[in-house]
């Protein structure tokens, strides 16, 4: 079955959801192509001369004027929705005090709502990942008919511009969330890993979900359809080390917190927030990443499960690093109140 058809027929059950329009981008792209001349509508002519073989490679007024604006628009539709929706969800999740002891009232009278909330996350997972396909597919045919890497060029831009899905920092939380869900509810049925991955494998779009280590290193790994796998690197690239209390910037890259605000020239009680918003990423060196950082609590507990003696370890150093970057700050403040 052809990716446009899958496509629309997932859909059909998300019409509350924002969608890429891949018909109606398809058929720009199809305008683009009868625009051209007739001798530069052939393969073989665009072979025979490579200068003229690039019918709009560096500018496109079809293209440029329609395709990549209207892209541009859902695009960011589909991610704005896509992290609202995650983000209600994981604080319904982790919810405490008041809106616990509800939730908890919630599941009594209703007790399939732990159920509900696994599939939504399944749900949501699936939206991230089919329209990102679908946007790799519409920038690789946007590049087949113009002979073009303008297409492959736009994932940077998408990326800049913070719309491309799978650089969201409510995904990893999702995957987390997944994970943590499935090991819960294999512990409460007495069932192996192995068996509860198999019961709640997602059929269609992804495959598995899980936390694997390479040489050590923790990897966030998902398997898609379409032969694709995402990964999310675990490994603070500041102190090179297991993240600890993660922290994502908008960017999607993830370091531990006390980490983060050095890097950003903040002190941990202020917090990332408070960072300049020309700050910038220590790895792709994007700036005003800092002020929309997502503390990734799903991955922490993850984590904390996953590795409990590098957890309990990491935890009691920086406890003390912690406390003496507070007293820093705060005598740094009475200096400057005082000015002693």
């Amino acid at each position: 079955m052809k990716f446009g058809k899958r496509y629309q027929e997932y859909m059909q059950g998300q019409v509350e959801l924002p969608q890429v329009g891949i018909k109606r981008l398809k058929n720009m792209l199809k305008k683009c192509r009868k625009a051209l001349p007739p001798e530069k509508n052939s393969l073989n002519s665009c072979v025979q001369d490579a200068s003229e073989s690039r019918c709009c490679q560096q500018h496109c007024q079809v293209c440029d004027g329609t395709f990549f604006p209207a892209l541009v628009s859902e695009m960011s539709a589909v991610s704005g929705c896509f992290n609202e929706r995650a983000r209600r969800l994981l604080e319904l999740h982790l919810a405490t005090g008041l809106k616990k002891y509800v939730n908890v009232l919630k599941r009594r009278m209703h007790i399939s709502h732990h159920d509900n909330l696994m599939q939504e996350g399944k749900d949501l997972v699936n939206y991230a990942i089919i329209h990102s396909i679908a946007m790799r597919k519409l920038l690789k045919k946007y590049d087949k008919i113009h002979y073009s890497k303008k297409g492959q060029e736009f994932k940077s831009h998408a990326q800049e511009m913070q719309i491309e899905i799978l650089q969201s920092p409510w995904l990893a939380e999702l995957m987390a969330f997944y994970i943590n869900e499935r090991e819960c509810t294999a512990k409460k049925k007495g069932m192996a890993a192995t068996e509860a991955m198999a019961a709640t494998a997602v059929a269609g779009l992804f495959r598995e979900c899980s936390l694997e280590f390479n040489e050590g290193k923790p990897v966030l790994c998902c398997s898609l359809f379409d032969s694709m796998k995402l990964e999310v690197n675990l490994t603070c690239s500041i102190c090179l080390d297991t993240v600890f209390d993660p922290v994502s910037l908008s960017c999607g890259h993830i370091f531990c917190y006390v980490c983060g605000c050095s890097a950003a020239s903040t002190s941990i009680v202020d917090g990332l927030k408070a960072a300049d918003s020309k700050a910038r990423c220590p790895l792709c060196r994007q700036d005003g990443v800092y002020n929309k950082a997502v503390h990734l609590d799903e991955l922490c507990i993850l984590l904390k499960n996953s590795c409990p003696e590098y957890w309990k370890e990491r935890q009691q150093s920086e406890r003390a690093e912690r406390v003496r970057l507070a007293k820093e700050h705060w005598e740094s403040l009475c200096q400057a109140f005082t000015g002693i």
